[in-house]
């Protein structure tokens, strides 16, 4: 069975996309198939997948539509991992994304606004347990510009504003590589394998890996009770 994350913010701009791609592409190199859903409407990551030379590492799939709960467990079964890349501004597509997933990433970078934003995801996935029980969020600082003030603090910031959402360890900071492997269609993975980026993606993909092993457990806990 396919563990299905989503990545949301009603905010554009947030490095959503970036991030979701060189997350697939850290799992897909450590031998785990994942499948790749675009659901925002611009259509940024099949951009991405249609300029990139090399072998492709992942499936990457248009699906901006609010059928996505649907949709995706017969789609994503024969895959280890399903990443949706979700649209900002399109509430419907996002809540059948939220309705779709096991766990939500909700990305934010260092700013007010940013947190005023990551709220209204929240709100959804909160309304969506009351479905799904089981279902998670965890915010990820993303973008993060090492050494300024509001950098230093924003852990604190977003704990304040969403207490009782766990916040990942990792932390991706603003870099220039993100920008240079995404015109090129390829990833911080493959460009610089050991350099400072692909250590911080590694870091938040097992910190993933963590969450849908946790899940794993639970469901199998669950099962034997059931018995």
């Amino acid at each position: 069975m396919s563990y299905i994350v989503s990545l949301l913010n009603q905010k554009g701009g947030v490095g959503k996309t970036t991030l979701a791609i060189n997350l697939a592409a850290c799992f897909s190199l450590a031998d785990e198939s994942v499948l790749y859903i675009d659901a925002d409407p611009q259509g940024t990551a099949l951009d991405w997948s249609a300029i990139r030379q090399q072998k492709p590492l992942f499936n990457v799939v248009g699906l901006p539509k609010n059928t996505l709960h649907r949709d995706l467990p017969s789609l994503s079964e024969p895959y280890h991992w399903t990443l949706i890349d979700g649209p900002p501004l399109v509430f419907d597509v996002a809540k059948s994304a939220i309705m779709a997933s096991h766990l939500v990433i909700i990305p934010v970078q260092p700013s007010g606004p940013d947190i005023w934003s990551a709220k209204k995801i929240v709100e959804l996935v909160s309304e969506a347990t009351a479905f799904k029980p089981d279902l998670r969020a965890v915010l990820a600082v993303n973008r993060k510009t090492v050494g300024t003030a509001i950098a230093k603090h924003f852990r604190e910031d977003l704990a304040t504003a969403f207490p009782g959402v766990p916040i990942f360890s990792a932390e991706i900071s603003q870099r220039v590589i993100f920008a240079e492997s995404n015109s090129t269609g390829t990833t911080v993975l493959e460009m610089e394998p050991k350099g400072q980026a692909a250590k911080e993606i590694t870091a938040l993909a097992q910190e993933i890996k963590e969450c849908s092993s946790y899940e794993q457990k639970n469901r199998r806990q669950t099962k034997t009770a059931a018995r």
